[in-house]
């Protein structure tokens, strides 16, 4: 089974290296030895710390992948272009192809998914989400005969650890990006992850798994986590909570639809997400039958992502010996994707208010408007330091954001700060 590489990055160097340390192992398992007959690079001059023929390495991907020797195409350089134009043609020319770009399956998965069902062949993609962690399979196979309802999950690592460090440290949202920088945990450029475009391409993946619907990457909501500060943590560590970057992707029992979503949020810390640490990724699946699952392990890295990879590389090179394609693309359902303001959440909410008779009922009247029922208050301080930090029940999101807006213009409330959604159940 003769394999084409594209990238020879952190993650391609680890295939690299697995393929040749484990080659026994991996011809035993597949029934064929796997052939590493080219890899596509930039710069094909450049040195790198592998022991390999350099007469490999070739600056002409495209025609690498066109190649009547090679049988199986593997992509772990990321990005639309060029990496979309090599994949399409390995594809339209019956090669599987094993990725970890989640950012392509977010964007265009569904050209991929159609290229490789025209050819009859297969396209794999367990690396593009959670790394190291078995993640796709299940929601692809395991979960088929089930019904999801709700998938919520940590899947980017950088926040997570930025997250945790503000949590168990009381440092500042600056100060605990620092030090993931400092640590390689996160990118000179962390934009992609504090941003929330990382964790929006994955949501979309698993949500079209998840919901057997088309998704892309524009229809996930997304908040970054740059503006949770270190009174949010306090907060939600006074509420029983701690907080963290969630991917969410749920069906809605009301419309049928289904909200893909990204953004910073409140969660009970009796829930197993909530022991989720630093840079850890996790996440948690709710079905009809098989009941709460959860999936946990190393997220990023090369060689835990190396590892997702070549998993897909024996099942597909399995499947092309026998002769048979596996599992596919699954968007029977076309469920209508929500919008965000349609989308049932809770909101936590901190109100500094003035310190007279009469504020908690103004502020009641303003939820009541919107008809948004509140769950808990609590009154904090005296003077010029009294607050009101109140939990609402689930309701569809623009009334809960009408219902902020209109507090920030009332009377008595002098600042609206820490607001948050809530998830994973009743704090």
């Amino acid at each position: 089974m003769r394999i084409a590489l594209l990238g020879c990055g952190v993650v391609g160097s680890e295939i690299v290296r697995l393929l040749r340390a484990n080659a026994d192992d991996l011809a035993a398992r597949v029934g064929e030895p796997l052939e590493l007959v080219g890899i596509g690079v930039r710069r094909p001059e450049r040195v790198r710390d592998l022991d390999i023929d350099a007469s490999l390495f070739t600056a002409d991907a495209a025609g690498l992948v066109a190649r009547d020797d090679v049988d199986l195409v593997i992509e772990v350089v990321g990005g639309i272009e060029p990496a979309r134009d090599w994949l399409l043609g390995a594809l339209r020319a019956g090669k599987p192809v094993v990725t970890a770009n989640k950012a392509l399956l977010a964007s265009d998965g569904a050209a991929l998914h159609d290229a490789a069902a025209a050819a009859g062949t297969d396209l794999y993609y367990e690396a593009a989400v959670g790394g190291a962690i078995p993640l796709i399979r299940p929601l692809r196979e395991s979960l088929a005969g089930d019904r999801v309802r709700r998938v919520l999950g940590i899947v980017n690592g950088t926040t997570n650890f930025v997250l945790t460090r503000m949590d168990e440290t009381g440092a500042s949202f600056a100060e605990a990006l620092a030090e993931a920088g400092a640590l390689g945990y996160a990118e000179a450029d962390p934009s992609a992850d504090i941003d929330g475009y990382d964790a929006a391409a994955k949501a979309a993946i698993m949500a079209q798994l998840a919901f057997h619907t088309p998704v892309t990457i524009d229809d996930v909501y997304r908040v970054g986590i740059g503006d949770v500060t270190a009174a949010d943590i306090a907060s939600a560590r006074e509420m029983g909570c701690t907080v963290k970057a969630l991917a969410v992707a749920e069906r809605s029992v009301e419309t049928d639809g289904i909200s893909v979503r990204v953004h910073p949020a409140m969660i009970p810390r009796t829930h197993p997400l909530a022991g989720v640490r630093e840079a850890f990724n996790a996440v948690f699946v709710e079905a009809e039958a098989a009941g709460q699952l959860m999936f946990y392990g190393q997220g990023a890295g090369g060689a835990p992502t190396a590892s997702a990879v070549l998993g897909d590389v024996v099942a597909v090179a399995r499947n092309r010996i026998a002769g048979r394609r596996g599992p596919g693309e699954s968007s029977y359902a076309a469920l209508p994707v929500l919008p965000m303001g349609r989308t049932v959440t809770r909101y936590h909410v901190n109100l500094d208010v003035t310190d007279k008779t009469g504020v908690l009922a103004t502020v009641a009247g303003a939820f009541a408007r919107h008809d948004v029922s509140i769950r808990s208050v609590r009154q904090d301080g005296r003077g010029d330091d009294a607050s009101l930090v109140l939990v609402t029940h689930a309701a569809p999101d623009a009334a809960l954001s009408a219902t902020v807006e209109e507090l920030r213009g009332l009377a008595g409330v002098r600042a609206v700060s820490g607001v948050m959604r809530v998830e994973g159940g009743e704090p």
